[in-house]
């Protein structure tokens, strides 16, 4: 597949009806349509609870999902690793009201004439992101006990795994991105996990869903961070950055984007502002923004055709916390910008 300019999504946005929000997906990025989250729509779909059917340790209340202590039902780790072993795919099965564009969009790929579809894009919560937004009941980020850690990163990759034998119907390409915004933080004396962590765990994560399928993995991180990190995990297949504000951070790692493009990483530049779009950007302005990186990265030795051949483009984040008018002006943005760098890269 040419990958040079193609457009992505990155999971969420704004509307509360998912036949509506699919209409937007379809008309803006035909080419690799991913099915939306609506967090607006219900509470269950939020970052964490979305996926938290099913997961050890967790309840969900009022005010959004919570941990419910260790102690909370006995032998409930235990027949959570049960169903682990057996790869019960379906028993971490995500259910329409926690996902309702989800199965919206299965229905939808069921019944559209897919020739013009190159790819399907689904995605996960990280486990980082997913435990460092949960404290126990002492207020201690639930990052620092491996055993929620250990048990919620394997939960997390069934719930992956679920998404793509769904989807695998469809015999097109499978993008799973990882959204790990918990990332700009590392490096932080007051985050709880170093670089060693994140690849051993990242690494195993993303490992284990391409040795069970042919997909390929993108992990989203809409902050700065340590880009090496995510460069030196070989399972990893696609980093996607916040090219917009973050461009200058990235540009610092040539050596390491270098042997990431050699073995046939792909660049995902989230060139689209999202919460600072103004319907002042045009595809124009955003490309000549790509090429300037481009040359940096091509000064400072990395290849130049390797990075135009690798190049996606994204928002630069999710678009669920928006009005579905400056969703769809990002969105349209972004098609547009697509198809003006796959004319002229």
């Amino acid at each position: 597949m040419e990958w040079q300019g193609q457009a992505i999504g990155i999971g969420s946005l704004p509307h509360k009806d998912a036949d509506e929000a699919l209409e937007l997906v379809f008309k803006c990025l035909p080419e690799i349509p991913f099915w939306p989250q609506l967090p607006k729509r219900d509470i269950r779909e939020g970052m964490l609870a979305q996926f938290s059917e099913n997961l050890p340790f967790l309840k969900m209340g009022p005010e959004g999902l919570a941990f419910s202590g260790f102690e909370a039902a006995e032998g409930e780790l235990e027949r959570f690793y049960e169903r682990i072993i057996a790869n019960d795919v379906d028993y971490f099965r995500i259910s329409p009201q926690h996902a309702a564009g989800l199965h919206r969009f299965y229905e939808r790929l069921k019944n559209t004439d897919l020739s013009a579809v190159a790819a399907i894009k689904c995605q996960v919560t990280g486990p980082f992101s997913f435990c460092a937004s949960l404290k126990s009941d002492k207020g201690i980020t639930l990052l620092h006990d491996s055993v929620f850690m250990q048990a919620i990163a394997k939960g997390l990759m069934m719930k992956a795994l679920w998404q793509i034998k769904l989807l695998s119907e469809f015999k097109k390409k499978i993008i799973v991105f990882v959204d790990e915004p918990f990332l700009a933080s590392l490096g932080s004396a007051y985050t709880p996990v170093n670089r060693e962590d994140v690849v051993l765990v990242l690494g195993e994560f993303c490992r284990a869903i391409k040795e069970a399928h042919d997909v390929l993995i993108g992990v989203h991180c809409c902050g700065n961070t340590d880009w090496s990190v995510l460069t030196d995990i070989k399972a990893i297949d696609i980093i996607n950055f916040d090219a917009f504000t973050y461009l200058d951070k990235l540009t610092l790692y040539p050596h390491d984007l270098d042997k990431f493009f050699r073995r046939n990483g792909l660049l995902c530049w989230g060139i689209v502002p999202t919460q600072d779009f103004s319907g002042q950007e045009t595809a124009g302005i955003l490309v000549a923004r790509i090429r300037e990186g481009i040359e940096t990265l091509a000064k400072k030795g990395v290849d130049r055709g390797q990075v135009c051949e690798r190049l996606m483009v994204s928002p630069a984040c999710g678009l669920g916390t928006l009005d579905s008018e400056k969703a769809e002006g990002i969105l349209r943005v972004l098609s547009q910008t697509s198809g003006l760098l796959r004319k002229s890269p």
